[in-house]
Formats: structure tokens, C-alpha cells, sequence
């Protein structure tokens, strides 16, 4: 079947001027410790180092007096910290209506053409206008339940600014079927996922793969390939094909290619580290390929203006392949390339 058709926010401190601040004073115990980590642990077990640095970030913590942006920022005796907490968020998602690219449904499952820009389900920074609002607000009470109420029916995801098929369970039972199907990476099954990225570069052969394990990186935030015998390191493996070369008859200007991934495993931004792991990040990538960002001075106009304002990761998943959990019947789904992403493809294809 053919479809035709885990972000911070800017700083928001004027949502804290009204409420009343906590105000806290460092001792000398607390001399040399890191802003958040001393924060955390003052503002007792129901706020993780995580939502502390998100509060920094949103400009909710002072220091004398002055907003603090720097969650490592080292603490001296005698500072002076305040912190207002926002408003509680809603426990439970609601819908809203929100439109969504269906592909296929039935009592069981739904199959969406999820756009760039949709964040996957509620989280910091990103509490209402999710795709699990949209969900709740057409499905009603059918999703199911087995991933939580701020995640309901949710096996797997694609990250915010990525587009491209996914799968969301409305039972119990296909929850638990697609999860097992996903978890096993069609290694026994039928699971099959391909995807769509536009990188830098040309690889030296058509095809290749990338096994290298995957942890946090120095930030705690982003993912990089990290040393097999690290404690976070996981098993990661990208299989890749190269579709088309760009510029590769020219000197002159930068060359790019358009690859199709395919994942033996699938950890948090794995195509967008792998390929950057060897030298091909996606083009548009405002993670992994920031070194490469000069690379579009090396583009012709139009095309290098194109480049530059794109906004995202150019990475797009195409097919979905799976077997139904009740039918027991192969289901594949394929959705095309979104415009942006074509437009800016059709710009390299005249290189």
C-alpha cells in the first residue's frame, strides 16, 4: 500500500513574572558544585537534573538577581538563587485537532505520514501539539494503553523535524505485536523500515554498512559512537545504499548523494550519527552535521541559499513494512519524499 497524499525552547521568562520564586541561599557545602546538580538535590526528588536545565534554559533561575543560562555554572558561598516554577502541566495529554495524513486504519492500528515539525508525544518543552494529541482527539479512548497516558498506542517514533511513515496501536494486542516486531528489527520477522537522507559527500562504494555503538555524548543531550565497552554503549547497525550521486563529474562545487538507510537496530538519532560517524552527515542537520555547514558556501546560487535555510535534517522515512498483529497479512507502506525535501533535492540534482 502506497501512501499518495526525544527541543528546547527559546527563553520564556516572561511566563515567570507573576509567581512567587523559591528562593534559596548556597552554603559552603555547596561551593564548587554545578548549578543544576545542586539545584536538583535542593528541590527534592520530584525535579530531575533534566527539568532543572530546562528551567535555566527558559530563563526561571537568578542568581543575585540575574538570569543564570549556564546549567554548569559553578556555585560560590553565599549566591543567592531563585527559581519560579511554571504552572503544572496537564497530567494526561488532550486532544486537539491537529491534521493528520492518513495512510491506512482499522480497529487495530493506524499508519500516518507524519510531517517535519511534529513532535512525536508530549515532553519538555513540547506539552500540546503533538502527534498523540492529534491521535487522542481522532481515535477517542481507542488507543492503547500499554505506553502510558502521556504515550498512548506509541511503539516507535521519528524524531520532531524528520517526516515519513510510522505505526501507532489502537489495541492492547497489536501494541504489544508491533512493539515485539520493532524490538527484534525484522531480524526474525517482517519488519522492514527504509529511509530517505541527503548527505554530504559521496561514499567510496554503493553500498556499505556502519556498526559502531551508540551512548550519550559529552553534553548528556546528543548521541555519538562511543567506545563498545562503555557502560551506555548499545549496539547500533545501519545498512546503507547509495540512490544518487550529485556533482560527481565537477570540482568546483560541493558534492552531496542521496542514500537509502535501512536499520538493523534502532537507537535514538542512529541514521544521523552513523552517517556522520563516516564523514556523510544529512544535510541540514543541526546536530550532527555542523561541521559541514560551510560546505554550502560551496554551492551555486540558487541552490547554496536553499541549503542554508533549510530548516531541518533532510531525512525522510519512505517505506514501513510489517505484519498485521491480528490478519497476520504483510502490510507495506510508502510514503514520498515531502516537497521541501524534493525541491531541495531537485537543487542538487542540477549540480
Amino acid at each position: 500500500m502506497s501512501a499518495h497524499s526525544e527541543e528546547a525552547p527559546g527563553l520564556i521568562e516572561d511566563q515567570f513574572i507573576e509567581a512567587a520564586p523559591t528562593v534559596l541561599e548556597a552554603g559552603t557545602e555547596a561551593a564548587g558544585q554545578r548549578l543544576d546538580q545542586w539545584l536538583a538535590g535542593m528541590l527534592g526528588p520530584e525535579m530531575s537534573r533534566n527539568r532543572v536545565q530546562m528551567l535555566i534554559k527558559q530563563g526561571a533561575v537568578r542568581i543575585g538577581g540575574k538570569p543564570v543560562d549556564e546549567a554548569k555554572r559553578k556555585l560560590a558561598a553565599g549566591d543567592v538563587v531563585s527559581v519560579v516554577m511554571p504552572e503544572p502541566e496537564p497530567a494526561t495529554p488532550q486532544g486537539e485537532a491537529i491534521a493528520l495524513d492518513i495512510l491506512y486504519e482499522d480497529a487495530e492500528l493506524i499508519v500516518i505520514d507524519k510531517p517535519a515539525g511534529l513532535v512525536v508525544h508530549p515532553g519538555a518543552g513540547n506539552w500540546t501539539g503533538t502527534l498523540v494529541n492529534a491521535l487522542i482527539h481522532h481515535c477517542g479512548d481507542s488507543l492503547s494503553g500499554i505506553g502510558g497516558v502521556k504515550r498512548p498506542g506509541i511503539v516507535h517514533r521519528l524524531d520532531k523535524e524528520t517526516s515519513g511513515v510510522m505505526v501507532v496501536a489502537k489495541t492492547d494486542r497489536a501494541h504489544k505485536a508491533l512493539s515485539e516486531a520493532f524490538a527484534d528489527h525484522g531480524r526474525t520477522g517482517d519488519l522492514q523500515r527504509a529511509y530517505l537522507a541527503l548527505v554530504w559527500g559521496i561514499p567510496p562504494r554503493p553500498t556499505g554498512k556502519v556498526d559502531a555503538p551508540l551512548g550519550r555524548a559529552a553534553d548528556r543531550v546528543r548521541r555519538a559512537v562511543v567506545p563498545e565497552g562503555r557502560d551506555d554503549a548499545r549496539h547500533a547497525v545501519t545498512h546503507f545504499t547509495v540512490v544518487e550521486r550529485f556533482g560527481e563529474q565537477q570540482q568546483e562545487f560541493a558534492t552531496a548523494s542521496l542514500v537509502e538507510c535501512r536499520l538493523e537496530t534502532g537507537r535514538t538519532h542512529q541514521i544521523r550519527v552513523h552517517m556522520a560517524h563516516i564523514g556523510h552527515p544529512v544535510v541540514g542537520d543541526p546536530d550532527y552535521g555542523q561541521a559541514f555547514r560551510t560546505k554550502a558556501n560551496r554551492l551555486p546560487e540558487p541552490l547554496r541559499s536553499e541549503v542554508k535555510a533549510f530548516p531541518r535534517q533532510a531525512l525522510h522515512a519512505r517505506l514501513l513494512e510489517f505484519r498485521h498483529p491480528v490478519t497476520h497479512l504483510t502490510m507495506r507502506f510508502e510514503a514520498p519524499i515531502p516537497r521541501d525535501m524534493e525541491a531541495l533535492v531537485g537543487g542538487f540534482r542540477k549540480l
